[in-house]
């Protein structure tokens, strides 16, 4: 009698009311619930009443009620009937369990009863759909490719195939791996791919793995979830791969990898989806991956340094990149475009460079490729006050010792300034040496500086591996390079690597 009692006066208070079992499916509608039929396109009750509450009353939230157990006091819902302001409350049994759900509608057409408060809520709901789309776009300005295949400068047979490849690969969605030496434009690459794909109005999220710390690039990929662990973003965090959903996502340096977060790599590449740290959901992505590296991953499959079933995974669309060496007849227009953004970017006129300069500059290896090229020609630019620069101005550019110190410093470990620029071979015959056996011994045993450079590279290195006892982020940071540097030049001696292989591989 007291249940039929409250029902009776709620019925009366309130413009309507349903009851709603713990399955969703409505048992009871009040008389003044009936007069919503038509609107939400029912004839009478019977049509109604025992129907999932879901299917009949768009946009409720009674089952949350339901499954949560908790009430909504206070909220609106606007479906085709209108809007009104409801109140949900749980219905529970003697022992405490929630046997279904009671819906109120507490008034009809709010917006002219509670004016006030729905421009309010209106004009706060405005506001956030603004910052929303001003965020997103924001997002994706600052995600957009900087290079197009055109950026890719050169017309050399190497620079012409390495174009028509990267035009090829943007026609699909597969994995594209880049090979090749530092600095010869891998990044400016992946850039163009995904300007010239279907994917370019997407995002395009860089990551530079060989500069991040281990311990941290699981949650940049995955991201983090609230709460995860001390000290993390209570909101949580987006991984790389989730702001990278619909676009593409550019792994610089693959193989500097961790072998421990290679498996996990591989099980996003395979399956599309993601699992945050410290969370037990998986989000399913969409994203194009490519991956770069100026390390042989063929070899480190082999010396088991890198999974051999993520190297299958990365290397479906192989590119190689040339080095600068493999394209010299590209040098004179890459010098003028770097020439060009140097001034731009310096605020100093452009300097040009004279028939003598560009012959040099042509004859030189370049071991850092177009990233070297560009340091020497910036150096001789800020260096010179002519407005001509010769092969004078380049070796003046060229880093040496300051000072005594420094100079036996490089005898026992490379210092920068021996790998900046490598001459080749001259072609030019030595000038006639003074008179005297020594004059002659000397020049029989004489070897080319680029031999002599790689020798003392070779040397330093190993020297190194022997103080720290094989282990390569020591080794590094000892040689004063970095790690992707050392592994690049262990990659030509296999047995430095076999012969230390006994030390930490950090």
């Amino acid at each position: 009698m007291a249940a039929q009692s409250l029902f009776d006066v709620l019925a009366q208070a309130t413009e309507g009311m349903m009851v709603v079992d713990r399955s969703h499916r409505i048992v009871w509608i009040s008389e003044g619930y009936k007069r919503f039929l038509p609107a939400l396109g029912f004839g009478d009750e019977t049509e109604f009443v025992g129907r999932p509450v879901e299917e009949v009353v768009p946009n409720t939230l009674i089952p949350q009620v339901i499954a949560s157990g908790k009430p909504m006091l206070i909220d609106l819902l606007t479906n085709r009937a209108g809007t009104f302001l409801v109140t949900r409350l749980p219905l529970r049994n003697e022992a405490g369990e929630v046997i279904g759900a009671l819906g109120l509608v507490l008034l009809d057409h709010p917006e002219t009863t509670m004016q006030p408060l729905i421009s309010k809520f209106g004009r706060l709901q405005q506001e956030l759909d603004d910052t929303r789309r001003q965020l997103a776009a924001e997002q994706s300005k600052n995600r957009r490719s900087k290079h197009t295949i055109a950026s890719f400068i050169g017309s050399s047979a190497p620079a012409l195939e390495v174009k028509r490849q990267a035009r090829r690969a943007a026609l699909t969605s597969s994995t594209v791996l880049l090979l090749g030496e530092t600095g010869t434009g891998k990044e400016l690459l992946a850039h163009a791919i995904h300007a010239a794909s279907r994917r370019a109005h997407k995002p395009l999220v860089s990551i530079n793995i060989a500069a991040v710390p281990d311990t941290l690039l699981e949650a940049e990929f995955f991201g983090v979830a609230p709460g995860a662990y001390t000290g993390a973003d209570r909101k949580g965090r987006e991984g790389k791969f989730k702001l990278a959903d619909g676009g593409t996502l550019f792994l610089d340096e693959i193989g500097d990898m961790p072998t421990t977060l290679q498996s996990k790599l591989l099980r996003v590449l395979q399956e599309q989806e993601v699992e945050p740290l410290g969370s037990n959901t998986v989000i399913p992505v969409d994203v194009r991956v490519i991956a770069a590296t100026s390390r042989d991953l063929g070899a480190m499959v082999a010396a088991g340094q890198f999974r051999a079933d993520l190297y299958y995974r990365l290397n479906v669309l192989p590119i190689r990149v040339p080095a600068l060496r493999e394209r010299r007849e590209d040098i004179e227009a890459l010098v003028e475009a770097l020439g060009e953004d140097i001034a731009r970017r310096s605020g100093m006129p452009q300097k040009l460079l004279s028939t003598g300069a560009l012959d040099w500059l042509q004859q030189q290896r370049w071991p850092g490729n177009i990233r070297e090229l560009r340091n020497v020609l910036e150096q001789a630019s800020l260096m010179s006050d002519e407005l001509q620069l010769n092969e004078h101005s380049f070796a003046a550019a060229m880093p040496s010792p300051v000072n005594a110190d420094e100079a036996n410093a490089s005898a026992k470990l490379l210092p920068s300034s021996l790998s900046a620029i490598q001459p080749q071979e001259s072609t030019h015959e030595p000038a006639a040496p003074t008179s005297g056996p020594a004059a002659a011994v000397s020049l029989a045993t004489l070897r080319p500086l680029p031999e002599r450079i790689e020798a003392v590279e070779r040397d330093a290195i190993a020297e190194a591996l022997r103080l720290t006892g094989g282990n390569r982020m020591a080794t590094a940071r000892l040689l004063q390079i970095s790690r992707a540097s050392l592994y690049e030049r262990l990659a030509r001696w296999p047995d430095l690597m076999a012969t230390h292989a006994e030390g930490s591989p950090s």
